[in-house]
């Protein structure tokens, strides 16, 4: 099982040294993707490479976007990090349940900024969210230490001898670009007729309806045909 499909999303990281730490502990574990959304600090700069140390290659090859959205266009499965519990519609995992993941696909650990974490906005975007199991008087990790928890926590995984993750190559599952072209041919039919009422909870209600389509997991076939209901009812407006 190779570590390739693997990706660490840093979202808004506010402190150079917590991104070179943090591509440190992915290359510790020969992880290889890292990907830096909207960062604080210039990136990539001198004290990020110098606190990653021996692991220039993961800084120089990351990938960098503007936004959340984007950056997740091309994975299957998200995974958002959280110290808190979210009273959200959305499975809430522990780190045991990571022996669960199918790892063939594209899988993505989500972390928030060092200030605020992730938003439940943020957090709507991902399939699951996972709490790393601490002092519940102190609940708070450094971002990279959280990070390298994981990581290896997952690579323990993947080099199992144990690991026999058997799932049908028939079923084909959907991209998560494809469930955000969905989903967004939704809200955008929804909100022509004016379904987001009244105007103050339309937030709440985009990131309930995102929950709903990220829990389903949904197969590419899946998610063509409701596609096609969506621009069909479109349509007939």
């Amino acid at each position: 099982m190779s570590n390739k499909n693997i990706i660490f999303i840093l979202h808004k990281p506010q402190l150079s040294e917590n991104i070179g730490a943090c591509a440190r502990a992915i290359k510790n574990f020969n992880f290889k993707k890292m990907i830096v959304v909207d960062p604080k600090p210039i990136y990539p700069n001198d004290k990020i490479l110098a606190t990653s140390v021996g692991a220039k290659n993961i800084i120089n090859t990351s990938k960098i976007f503007d936004n959340l959205e984007t950056a997740l266009k091309n994975i299957d499965v998200v995974i958002a990090t959280s110290a808190r519990f979210r009273n959200k519609n959305i499975k809430h995992i522990q780190l045991e349940d990571l022996k669960k993941i199918d790892y063939k696909k594209k899988v993505a650990f989500l972390f928030g900024s060092e200030a605020s974490g992730l938003s439940n906005n943020e957090i709507s975007y991902a399939n699951y969210t996972l709490q790393i199991p601490t002092n519940p008087d102190f609940k708070s990790l450094n971002l990279s230490h959280s990070l390298i928890i994981i990581a290896q926590f997952v690579h323990s995984i993947i080099n199992s001898k144990f690991f026999s993750f058997q799932k049908s190559s028939k079923v084909q599952p959907a991209s998560k670009k494809d469930i955000l072209s969905m989903s967004n041919l939704c809200l955008k039919n929804l909100d022509e007729i004016g379904f987001f009422k009244p105007k103050e909870k339309k937030p709440i209600m985009l990131e309930n309806l995102r929950n709903i389509f990220y829990k389903m997991e949904l197969s590419s076939k899946e998610t063509r045909i409701l596609s096609s209901v969506f621009a069909s009812l479109g349509k007939k407006r």
